[in-house]
């Protein structure tokens, strides 16, 4: 994925963010250059992956497949001695035309809500023995309060304010409904650790490859310099 897509795509985040009139904390606004000054006061962003993201999965269709997101507090389960914290919180961009993959997640559980924007579709599965997506059994739904069934495959669909509640293990993608606009989504979970708790299917990865074709407007989470 080119920077200057990257660059476009967390300019475009940051207006929707705006629009909406939610506020981010201080080190969601450094540059590449305040980073280079930071010391060891700032490690929890370094160590657990805060702030700035983008994926594509590994495959280069933005656009198509992938969206922007920042992790704003996460704990992190390899040094729970130094990070305490058993929780995480998100916030999502995805425009028109954009798709989360199917995957599901061995140990986080996470509410998905709706936090502003147009519509979102979160279609759900159960998982078999084999950790394979199962098409057949009913799939038992946690949307605000309220339990139901719903037929496998289902797409659930939130509309700003509304939230669903993703067990482990229980198989989910994610798209905007056409017509309404970007979505901004937010999530709370269990500590999250998306180089070892992904399962999509198809298999694919999470992070992109950057070509540098311009500077980096914000640092990305797993770009940041060590401590100065």
């Amino acid at each position: 994925m080119k920077r200057s897509a990257i660059n476009a795509a967390l300019r475009e985040m940051e207006s929707m963010i705006r629009t909406y009139r939610v506020s981010l904390p201080d080190f969601c606004h450094f540059t590449p250059e305040d980073w280079k000054t930071k010391g060891h006061e700032y490690d929890e962003v370094r160590d657990n992956m805060l702030g700035w993201d983008i994926t594509d999965y590994g495959l280069g269709k933005f656009d198509e497949l992938g969206f922007s997101l920042i992790t704003l507090r996460n704990g992190n389960l390899k040094l729970r001695d130094k990070y305490a914290k058993t929780y995480a919180e998100k916030l999502l961009y995805l425009k028109e035309g954009q798709y989360a993959p199917m995957h599901f997640h061995w140990s986080k559980m996470e509410d998905i809500i709706n936090r502003a924007g147009g519509n979102v579709l979160i279609r759900v599965y159960n998982s078999d023995a084999n950790e394979q997506i199962d098409r057949e059994t009913p799939v038992t739904v946690h949307t605000d309060g309220r339990t139901y069934t719903v037929p496998a495959g289902t797409q659930v669909c939130l509309t700003p304010g509304q939230s669903i509640t993703i067990t482990p293990l229980l198989y989910h993608d994610f798209t905007v409904e056409t017509g309404g606009g970007p979505v901004l989504l937010g999530e709370v979970s269990q500590c999250n650790d998306d180089n070892t708790d992904n399962r999509f299917e198809p298999p694919m990865g999470r992070f992109p490859a950057i070509e540098e074709d311009e500077p980096p407007y914000r640092l990305l989470c797993n770009e940041y310099p060590p401590a100065r």
